[in-house]
């Protein structure tokens, strides 16, 4: 089911396989995240040739906790400087490490990673569309907060054109029955076509929408993304659409008691630090919970789960 397997997309996984990593994402936390040392021996190689931090640093976590050794590419202290190829590097880290996360700001880095690599390669994010484990992520924090995630009433918020995080949290949705996905964004930055086709195939009911104040009152779930200013083209339609959206406490007493924010993080302006002290924040459990699913995620890859 999950042995050493590449994972790349989300849309690569069945709602079966979601549940079950799931699962060993609960065990996990049952035994405060202490399940002994199954990858002693085992290298875990991070090729993080973009920037991250909750990322790079909840999968190295992840990997320690489970007994491996972790190696870090450095693209400014490596042989990249010198002109070498993403692809000479992957060859390399392939014949160091037993398992490669890779995170890039190139689209199809990962699925060319996992063409070269015989050991699995697993997406930390790359491009515009893809950021998978950030989607397990959310999910199982939605499911953790809520019991399920059918029925649910889910409002996405904010750079749905550019934003991998948002890109792949829908696709994720499509595995499940929610009432309803609100997709709420400047029109500039709404989902691209071959998302809204597979909302339409999968018979998705969803709304779309620039205004927030139309969806606030129905969420269960308000996932909230940045503007990202180094995906834009034109620095310039940047400029124009930052602080499009912002997220404050005022704003969310609109809505349900029982709603939850979440964000898959970092933040600038678009989430008050007046959400963090209300019960609507669920955006730092859901990044505390990114060691436990990746730790589940790497032991299924590696087999000792």
């Amino acid at each position: 089911m999950w042995k050493f397997r590449d994972v790349i997309s989300i849309l690569d996984y069945t709602r079966d396989e979601l549940e079950h990593l799931f699962s060993v994402t609960d065990v996990i936390l049952e035994r405060s995240l202490d399940v002994g040392k199954p990858l002693d021996g085992k290298i875990v190689a991070t090729a993080f040739i973009e920037p991250s931090t909750r990322t790079r640093l909840s999968f190295e976590t992840a990997a320690k906790r489970l007994g491996a050794e972790v190696i870090n590419l450095e693209p400014h202290l490596s042989s990249m400087t010198k002109g070498e190829s993403l692809t000479d590097t992957l060859r390399m880290l392939d014949d160091y490490a037993n398992l490669i996360v890779i995170r890039s700001p190139y689209e199809g880095s990962a699925k060319h990673a996992a063409d070269v690599c015989e050991h699995p390669v697993i997406n930390g994010g790359d491009g515009t569309q893809h950021h998978p484990t950030q989607a397990m992520i959310d999910l199982y924090t939605i499911r953790k907060l809520k019991g399920r995630i059918d029925g649910l009433e889910v409002g996405v918020l904010g750079d749905l054109k550019y934003g991998r995080a948002a890109a792949s949290f829908i696709y994720g949705l499509t595995k499940f029955n929610v009432k309803r996905i609100w997709l709420i964004s400047p029109e500039p930055l709404s989902p691209r076509p071959e998302l809204m086709d597979r909302l339409k195939r999968m018979n998705v009911d969803f709304v779309k929408t620039e205004n927030l104040e139309e969806a606030v009152e129905d969420l269960d779930i308000l996932y909230v993304t940045r503007i990202q200013k180094e995906r834009f083209p034109d620095p310039a339609e940047y400029e124009k659409l930052r602080g499009s959206y912002v997220i404050t406490k005022k704003l969310l007493s609109r809505a349900s008691e029982d709603l939850k924010v979440l964000h898959p993080l970092p933040r600038v302006d678009e989430l008050s630090n007046d959400v963090d002290d209300t019960p609507y924040q669920a955006y730092f459990i859901q990044a505390k919970l990114g060691v436990p699913v990746r730790m589940a995620l790497i032991g299924l890859v590696l087999g000792v789960f």
